[in-house]
């Protein structure tokens, strides 16, 4: 139905600052089950800490045990409904809720879930990540039980009152869910236009590569990278080349790019640019290089299912 997009405050916490900073730590190293535990001995003992227990919502949240979650926010909206954060939290739960249940409860789940989120709009004029919610969800949800085009614009307007870039991008998504594929790309040009981020950018991409576009998805990479220069472009550009058996040579140099200049920062792990390689390698009949690059990738997952995949393929030429 939506996605979720959590805003954790951790600078805000009222607790001590030896604890704040042990908690801070688990969330940079995404240790969120461990932050639980701490949390909750804390909370044992201060029970009234809004702030700790808002932040024990979001451990719930990050590892996705969304009925625990939906009872610290509902807790944290009864205590203060004047917080549009707390609103906003509780509609982004329930709305994962929904996502993740079968279609009758999730239907009986609707409601509430706008009801919060238009709530935590009202609340906070400028509440960015509560609008990105409330389009997703006026887009994704039937018609029958409240989706509306409409209402989805009418946030997209005022998203971009109070950031044009975010405006644009999400009125792109809108005409592209809702297949307007030339208004689409013109607001994700604009978006580039005013922002130029890296989002931009790949926002366009991803609609060239939803619209079979591949040529034109490359060129905007290749644009992307002259202006922004970061390794995740390169492997950007080499999957498009693999995916569409395009300029093939130039897939292989941007992916061997990727992989020499490689750190976590760049967000895509090895094990998909060796499988990319292998399946550039199978495009040019080359088994050799295939096999090479394909054993590369499981060799950091054994089981990576795409990787199996892909040699059983690879073995059969």
């Amino acid at each position: 139905m939506m996605k979720f997009i959590l805003t954790v405050f951790l600078p805000f916490l009222t607790f001590g600052q030896s604890l704040y900073n042990e908690v801070d730590e688990m969330f940079q190293n995404k240790q969120y089950s461990k932050a639980e535990v701490v949390l909750n001995t804390y909370l044992n003992d201060s029970p009234n800490d809004v702030k700790a227990l808002e932040l024990l919502g979001d451990t719930y949240a990050l590892q996705e045990k969304w009925e625990e979650a939906i009872i610290v926010f509902k807790q944290l909206v009864e205590e203060d409904s004047s917080k549009a954060n707390y609103h906003y939290k509780y509609g982004g739960v329930l709305g994962m809720k929904a996502i993740n249940t079968n279609k009758i409860t999730a239907f009986f789940l609707v409601d509430d879930i706008e009801e919060e989120l238009k709530l935590a709009a009202k609340l906070d004029p400028k509440h960015i990540e509560v609008r990105w919610v409330l389009i997703d969800f006026f887009i994704q949800t039937p018609n029958l039980v409240g989706g509306s085009k409409t209402e989805a614009l009418k946030y997209a307007e005022e998203l971009e009152a109070i950031s044009l870039v975010d405006g644009y991008l999400s009125k792109g998504y809108i005409y592209e869910y809702s297949e307007e594929p030339i208004l689409a790309e013109k607001y994700y040009r604009m978006a580039i236009e005013i922002g130029g981020s890296i989002t931009c950018y790949q926002k366009l991409t991803s609609f060239y590569e939803n619209q079979d576009r591949p040529q034109e998805a490359i060129s905007n990479i290749e644009k992307a990278n002259e202006k922004l220069s970061r390794n995740s472009l390169n492997y950007q550009l080499g999957k498009v080349c693999a995916n569409y058996n395009l300029e093939l040579e130039k897939g292989v140099m941007c992916l061997l790019k990727f992989i020499d200049n490689y750190s976590v920062k760049d967000g895509v792990p090895l094990k998909w640019a060796y499988l990319k390689l292998a399946q550039i390698y199978k495009h040019k009949n080359d088994k050799r290089n295939a096999l090479k690059w394909i054993d590369k990738s499981l060799a950091n997952q054994s089981n990576f299912k795409s990787a199996l995949e892909e040699k059983k393929l690879i073995l059969e030429m």
